[in-house]
């Protein structure tokens, strides 16, 4: 009899660590700008020891965080988030209930009126202390009746978070709207033909965008770990809601697609909303799910963001209008990549700059998209490197240009072996590091994270 194999997910640079643990005084090659002053926390999935795996996206949540204050690297610490999922319970009652405060709280953490809360699209949000100890499941003061998707968007101006929730049993779809202090003020269903897996969405200074599209629910896939997949049938469209009306959304049909991440959005001069976001066509959506890491044995070197010719996304646009119905689609880079990201005081409002990671599984790296120019910058990590998701810091200057700021992600090994935390001068993304820290483990790959700020947080 052959022995067991180990999946994929468990191994090389996805590979979950054993154990918590503290560091402090982390080595510095370079110089960490002192304007750097909070925590860079990033989540990811990662089982307790021995516990069985069956996909990639269903480990428990460990948050990774770095404290770095006037120049120091101060501490490096990795946390379990304390779910009950954690101690063993199921979401899903012997009755068939959804019970929300369960979760594995694995994709995201972010912070919000002081509340620093690790999230997963699958269940409320958990509130952690700046320390990375868990308070709890939070349902806003029992408001919040659904899920609540790991991609919020925080408007800049008025510091409302605006979310949605979705489900495999109806409602399928709930926008939901928190004020800047974190009371829950708004939310509202919204009609959809059936259960999809809506990862992420988009938001413009007047606008909320939804993703419709044909990755759908079914119970004949809960035996491979992940109960959605591609549906010919489905069909794909794209939503627009004005704010000011919630529930009230205008759709729009696209060419079929799927999408983990949005870049960004904006409304234009015409009124027109203009969404970009990291797009896979239908082939290649079928090849990236079927390709993530699975415990029967696939392995896409990354969290759909392995960048070989099948089964990669690239930067897509689309341009809707909702005085005419018209939209028209546009590639706007041939260059695979997936995790965009955007200057979060720039998030809804049109933004030059994107930053995303690349990774051929030959050579991976951050790179830095200029919709103006159509430009891409690239830091290249290397072959035996994976970098993470980047995260843009702005500097404090009153006058400072789009990009005059600094790029945090995690880098790993591919073999898992060592991690560094790199800091790149978003203005010279091909440039050398600003800082490289070194971090006390490998930190597996994982999925999104933030910088936080002391202001945010209280200290």
């Amino acid at each position: 009899m052959a022995a067991p194999t180990t999946a994929l997910h468990m191994t090389g640079h996805l590979a979950p660590v054993p154990d918590e643990i503290d560091a402090v005084d982390l080595p510095v090659e370079g110089v960490l700008p002192p304007e750097l002053i909070g925590r860079y926390l990033r989540n990811g999935p990662n089982p307790l020891p021995g516990e069985p795996s069956r996909h990639w996206f269903t480990g428990h949540g460990m948050v990774h965080g770095i404290r770095l204050r006037e120049g120091r690297a101060e501490w490096y610490r990795n946390r379990w988030v304390r779910t009950k999922a954690l101690a063993g319970e199921s979401m899903i009652s012997p009755t068939g209930r959804v019970d929300h405060s369960v979760g594995v709280a694995n994709t995201h953490v972010i912070a919000h009126a002081g509340r620093i809360m690790a999230l997963v699209e699958s269940s409320f949000p958990h509130v952690l202390t700046p320390e990375l100890g868990t308070v709890g499941p939070f349902d806003f003061d029992g408001r919040l009746t659904t899920a609540m998707t790991a991609h919020p968007k925080t408007d800049p101006v008025t510091g409302e978070l605006h979310f949605f929730g979705y489900g495999f049993a109806p409602p399928f779809l709930t926008y939901h709207r928190l004020s800047a202090a974190g009371e829950l003020v708004t939310s509202a269903e919204i009609t959809v033909p059936g259960p999809t897996m809506m990862h992420d969405f988009a938001i413009t200074d007047r606008h909320a965008v939804f993703l419709d599209l044909p990755m759908t629910f079914s119970l004949q896939r809960l035996a491979t770990g992940m109960p959605y997949g591609w549906d010919d049938s489905y069909g794909a469209r794209i939503g627009v809601m004005p704010l000011d009306r919630p529930g009230e959304v205008r759709w729009f049909d696209v060419d079929p697609a799927y999408v983990f991440h949005v870049g960004n959005a904006h409304t234009d001069a015409a009124g027109r909303v203009v969404l970009d976001a990291a797009r896979y066509a239908p082939a290649d959506a079928v090849a990236m799910w079927d390709g993530l890491p699975n415990s029967s044995g696939h392995d896409p070197a990354g969290h759909a963001a392995a960048a070989a010719a099948t089964g990669a996304a690239r930067l897509h646009r689309w341009t809707l209008d909702p005085a005419t119905g018209a939209v028209t689609e546009t590639p706007l880079a041939d260059r695979p990549v997936e995790f965009p990201t955007v200057d979060d005081e720039r998030v809804g409002r049109d933004a030059r700059y994107r930053y995303a990671v690349a990774d051929t599984g030959d050579s991976a790296g951050i790179v830095k998209f200029d919709a103006v120019t159509g430009s891409v910058a690239e830091h290249t990590v290397g072959a035996d490197t994976v970098a993470g998701e980047a995260v843009f810091v702005p500097s404090a200057a009153a006058d400072r240009a789009e990009d005059d700021g600094w790029l945090l992600t995690i880098t790993t090994r591919r073999d898992g072996s060592a991690s560094q935390l790199l800091v790149l001068d978003a203005t010279d993304v091909g440039g050398l590091p600003v800082a490289a820290v070194t971090l006390p483990r490998g930190v597996p790959s994982g999925f999104h994270g933030s910088w936080i700020t002391d202001e945010e947080i209280g200290g």
